[in-house]
């Protein structure tokens, strides 16, 4: 298998969601903004905005190539004497919604390689609700954990305590939201991964995990465009929007590698909310939706077991 095989599958899905977000959403087209690398290869930025169901949004394919980063090699236990090149690629996803009943969403699937023959894949998807609704909420573990356990069954169990302890705010001590699976650094068997699963069965997983994204956001679009809310509800939206900037601009990996190692800045951030706001010491009163959801935004929630 070579990296243009996986480079084609990740621009075909770029495609793929993109045509399933606007059927979905019925009135906002993506624009693209394709764009090079200064070290070589590039991608294609699109994003969606003042849509029927989505405020901004952005699904963003990319393939770079280029000497691997000091940063990197700290990273990977490179030897700085050594000269290597990398290819890395995949597709990104972040929607933000009108209606504070529809929740945020967050994809990525990516595959990386070094010359030497060196290569991994990583990823995940996990949900963001402004109002954590339970039933949504174990459909979309569900869904997560049928897609996993096609290719193992240690998987999603696996994934999804990574993706609690991953998307976690540790200054406010509370999950960014609902989680979802995470995981990185899945190498073929071959290179010790410990899964028993070839660089084309983990490619097949990538692809479970990215073709999955459609149906579980479409249909939660579906679900909840048309709910009523008020202006204080709008008003939380923005507290918690203002959570996800700070996990994105403090924790996440990704978003701090990405600025300081020179990427494309407006590609890195086009995960964050058109607006966010924060106020001082906000507590939502007891017995509350808001006092509801910050009780879900926890770590090791049981998603999938019968209630």
């Amino acid at each position: 298998m070579k990296v243009e095989d996986i480079e084609t599958f990740f621009k075909n899905l770029q495609d793929n969601i993109c045509a399933a977000i606007e059927n979905a959403d019925g009135t906002a087209k993506f624009k693209e903004d394709a764009w090079e690398h200064h070290s070589g290869g590039g991608g294609r930025t699109r994003l969606i905005q003042q849509g029927g169901v989505i405020e901004k949004g952005g699904v963003n394919f990319s393939s770079v190539r280029g000497e691997v980063h000091p940063r990197l090699r700290q990273q990977m236990n490179l030897n700085e004497n050594d000269d290597f090149h990398f290819t890395a690629t995949g597709v990104s996803i972040v929607l933000h919604p009108h209606n504070p009943n529809v929740p945020i969403i967050h994809m990525n699937v990516r595959y990386f390689e070094l010359d030497n023959g060196t290569c991994w894949f990583g990823g995940g998807i996990d949900l963001t609700p402004h109002y954590v609704v339970e039933e949504d909420a174990r459909n979309f573990h569900q869904h997560l954990k049928t897609a996993c356990d096609k290719h193992h069954a240690s998987f999603y169990p696996k994934f999804k305590t990574w993706a609690d302890d991953y998307f976690f705010i540790q200054h406010r001590n509370e999950t960014r939201g609902i989680g979802g699976i995470f995981f990185d650094y899945l190498k073929p068997d071959e290179e010790g991964n410990g899964q028993g699963l070839s660089k084309e069965a983990l490619f097949a997983f990538l692809k479970e995990v990215g073709e999955s994204f459609a149906p579980i956001y479409t249909s939660l679009m579906a679900k909840h465009r048309d709910d009523s809310f008020t202006e204080a509800q709008k008003q939380w939206q923005f507290l918690r929007r203002g959570r996800y900037v700070e996990f994105n601009l403090v924790w996440d990996r990704g978003t701090k590698f990405g600025l300081e190692t020179n990427g494309r800045t407006e590609s890195i951030l086009m995960s964050l909310p058109p607006q966010a706001n924060w106020e001082y010491n906000m507590i939502p009163e007891e017995g509350s939706k808001e006092a509801e959801t910050l009780q879900w935004l926890r770590k090791g929630v049981d998603w999938v077991s019968p209630v």
